[in-house]
């Protein structure tokens, strides 16, 4: 009998210890998937696209040679942008 009652403080840190790590290790806030504000489109006809470009000669860079052309992403809401429906609503004056 001695050696249980030895064991069960051990079991009890140990089962302290695994709660304080579970319940600490919250999962961290979602990152979506970055958008770039530049795209290019391959070719004329249903080519592929590919919306990962940061500046606009990237873009260029990647469609010469391939034929196609850059566009601005319809989805770039630019750097500190609030998401939208946050935006500030103008007063008459604030132009």
């Amino acid at each position: 009998m001695r050696p249980m009652l030895l064991l069960r403080p051990i079991l009890l840190s140990a089962l302290a210890a695994a709660t304080v790590l579970v319940v600490g290790a919250a999962p961290a806030a979602a990152q979506g998937t970055p958008v770039y504000p530049w795209c290019a489109q391959y070719g004329t006809r249903g080519g592929a696209t590919n919306c990962y470009f940061s500046n606009l000669w990237q873009c260029q860079q990647a469609i010469s040679g391939n034929g196609g052309y850059c566009y601005e992403n319809p989805f770039y809401r630019g750097a500190g942008a609030p998401p939208p429906g946050e935006r500030r609503r103008l007063r008459r004056g604030d132009g």
